[in-house]
Formats: C-alpha cells, sequence, structure tokens
C-alpha cells in the first residue's frame, strides 16, 4: 500500500481532542484525597479483593504486560483494552467514521455487532460478501477491492477471522492483499476465536507494526471462558492506539475485572485455558464425526477453526432447508432442553444450525436430543 496518513483517517475532532485527565494519570500512591473517592471502603458485608473504593488504572498495565507476553507484542503500547469486543468496534467507528457521510465494509455472513454499531453511529454498511460455494468462506477479493473503488467513502473494512458464524479462518495471503492495496483506511480483523485454530495460519497480531492501519481484536470471553469480565482487546499501531485511550472512558475497565484477567493471563491461568483448549479441539473433532452419521444432517461447513461448528439440516430430498432447521431449533430449545443457533437467514447458510461445543456430557445430550428432533420433525 502507499504511505499510510492516519490524519486522513481519524476524524478531525478526535485528532483535536484533549483527553480528560484524571487523577491516577498523576499520582498513585500515598494517602489519596484528590479523586472524591469514598476512605471509608466499600459498603460491602465481606472484604472483597482490590481496592474496590479507589478508581482503577485507565490504563490497566499490569494486564497488558501480561497480553504482551502471551501475543508476542513489542509494546504495551500496542494495546488497548475495552468492555468486551463491541466497545472496541464501536470505538474504531467513533474515532474514524463521519455519521451520514462514511461508510464501512463487512464481509458477508459475519459477526452481526459491526452492522449495529455502524447504525448506532448513523454509518452505511457496505456488504462484499465472502465465497461460500462449498462452504469455503473466504474473501472474494475482486467484489472487495470493486466495492471499495465504488465507495470510496468507506474507512474501516472488518474481516472475522476465525469467522462467526462460519468458523473459518481467513487466509493470510487475503488479508495481506487487503493490507497491501491502495485502500487507505482501517483493516479490522476480529479475531475472537484465534485460540482454536489448529493450522499454521492463525493470528495476524505480530503485523500491526509492520501495516499501521491494522487493528486486530482479541477477547477473553472464548477460549479464556471469561465472556462474563467483558475484557476485549484491540492490538494496533502505538500511534492509533493512543486515539483509542484518548477517546474512551477515563476508566473503562474495572478492578474485578483487571484482577481476573491477571489471574486468567498467570502461567496457572494459562495452563488451565490450554487444557481446556485442548479438550474443546478434540470434542469439536469428535461432534463433528457424530453429528454426520444422523441421517438429516446435510455438511458440516467451514473450515472449524472455532470453538464451535455449522452444520446442515436437510429435508427429505437431501436439501438444506431452513424450514426444518428453524422447528429442530424450536423443538431442541423449548421440549429438549438444549439451545443451539438458528443461522439460516445468513447469506450462505441455509439450513444451518450453529451449535457451540460443550462438554463431553453436554455434547452426548445435544446428539441425542438432535436425533430425537431429527426424528420427530420430517
Amino acid at each position: 500500500m502507499s504511505k499510510f496518513d492516519l490524519s486522513k483517517i481519524i476524524r478531525p475532532n478526535i485528532l483535536a481532542l484533549k483527553p480528560y485527565r484524571c487523577a491516577r494519570d498523576d499520582y498513585s500512591e500515598g494517602i489519596l484525597l484528590d479523586a472524591n473517592e469514598n476512605a471509608y471502603g466499600p459498603s460491602l458485608a465481606s472484604n472483597p479483593q482490590g481496592d474496590l473504593n479507589r478508581y482503577p488504572d485507565p490504563y490497566q498495565i499490569q494486564v497488558k504486560e501480561l497480553l504482551t507476553k502471551l501475543r508476542g507484542l513489542n509494546s504495551v503500547k500496542n494495546l488497548f483494552l475495552g468492555v468486551g469486543s463491541d466497545e472496541v468496534i464501536d470505538l474504531v467507528i467513533r474515532v474514524a467514521c463521519v455519521p451520514t457521510k462514511d461508510k464501512i465494509l463487512i464481509t458477508p455472513p459475519t459477526y452481526g455487532m459491526y452492522s449495529v454499531c455502524a447504525q448506532i453511529n448513523d454509518v452505511e454498511v457496505v456488504k462484499s460478501p465472502l465465497n461460500v460455494k462449498d462452504g469455503a468462506y473466504q474473501l472474494d477479493l475482486d467484489n472487495l477491492f470493486s466495492a471499495l473503488k465504488a465507495n470510496p467513502e468507506i474507512k474501516i473494512i472488518f474481516l472475522c477471522s476465525p469467522g462467526n458464524p462460519t468458523g473459518t479462518c481467513l487466509s493470510h495471503d487475503s488479508i495481506r492483499a487487503v493490507l497491501e492495496s491502495d485502500f487507505q483506511g482501517l483493516v479490522v480483523v476480529d479475531e475472537a476465536y484465534v485460540d482454536f485454530v489448529e493450522k499454521e495460519e492463525g493470528s495476524v497480531a505480530a503485523w500491526v507494526d509492520k501495516y499501521p492501519n491494522l487493528v486486530v481484536m482479541q477477547t477473553l470471553s472464548k477460549s479464556f471462558g471469561l465472556a462474563g469480565i467483558r475484557l476485549g482487546i484491540a492490538v494496533g499501531h502505538p500511534d492509533l492506539i493512543q486515539i483509542f485511550n484518548n477517546t474512551k472512558a477515563p476508566y473503562n475497565i474495572s478492578t474485578p475485572t483487571a484482577l481476573i484477567a491477571k489471574e486468567a493471563l498467570s502461567d496457572e491461568g494459562l495452563t488451565k485455558m490450554y487444557d481446556h483448549r485442548k479438550r474443546l479441539i478434540a470434542q469439536r473433532g469428535l461432534l463433528i464425526e457424530k453429528v454426520q452419521t444422523l441421517k438429516g444432517v446435510g455438511r458440516v461447513l467451514g473450515g472449524n477453526d472455532a470453538n464451535f461448528i455449522l452444520m446442515e439440516i436437510l429435508n427429505n430430498n437431501g436439501k438444506a432447508d431452513n424450514e426444518r432447521a428453524l422447528k429442530i431449533y424450536s423443538l431442541m430449545a423449548e421440549k429438549l432442553g438444549v439451545v443451539v443457533r438458528f443461522r439460516g437467514t445468513e447469506y450462505g447458510c441455509e439450513g444451518c444450525l450453529r451449535v457451540t461445543i460443550g462438554t463431553e456430557e453436554e455434547n452426548k445430550t445435544l446428539y441425542n436430543m438432535l436425533e430425537k428432533a431429527l426424528e420427530s420433525i420430517q
């Protein structure tokens, strides 16, 4: 790509923003009488972990140091922490896109929050569908570059890898082709499920210093099993990360969230995460084999690079069928006690159910209830 100029992508009002300077930006030790906190502590029956009466570290450096080590990054300056990936998505759109003027590009089928955040910010969404033939779920670069040419207002491209609901890693060559094109906006690669990838092509987070317009999103919700603490991660060039930090709410990451994150990123926490990941990947392979033995289940689509599978439900003519898939989804949730996700209305996902990989016992129950549902609804 030609030389990237961040000042031409970020909104002028954001570039001119003088960030709020909070008390903890100056001092964090001593008798702290500078932030109007309650000196007697929290009103709780027990003594909690952490100084909950004090505002948290606005930049959570200790968490970032652990993430830097885990992901092989150069510096904590490459990292931004958000309240889940949803805050990161919203923030990227807010700093780059002028409402009613600028646009984003997505590649359906993909994660729905990109479009939701765009609509909230009054930003138009341009769609460049993936190549879905035979469940490939890869970028159609000719279509994507045509869309960029026809819509010069596009400021951000959102790429989901592994995709949701596709469960498929985008090829690194295709991502690199976008980054090395003439596109002068931000390229956001959402890697929420990257720890479940077994092939060599996993994360592109290490690319951020080479490509200053690249933002890589990750999370502790999936492989770390910490969806409840709401910690999202953005990896990027330090200049871009600084803009995110200037724009965010001063204390967006709570003390309990940070404490749990540090425990999860410790050596003991990582050992547990790697064990759970290994078991989930093994269960994923077993579940793929088993469901395909059931009459009425078609292909398991995509690359199976995440902690879920995307499978077709067939009608009596052997065709993927939305009506039958929706009925089976409803019956399982309402009568059989197993909740999966109907994804048949997504582009390239006709007749599909998305099934999260559970424990050994949960997967056995899923299989049995799915078999019962398939027998009940012909």
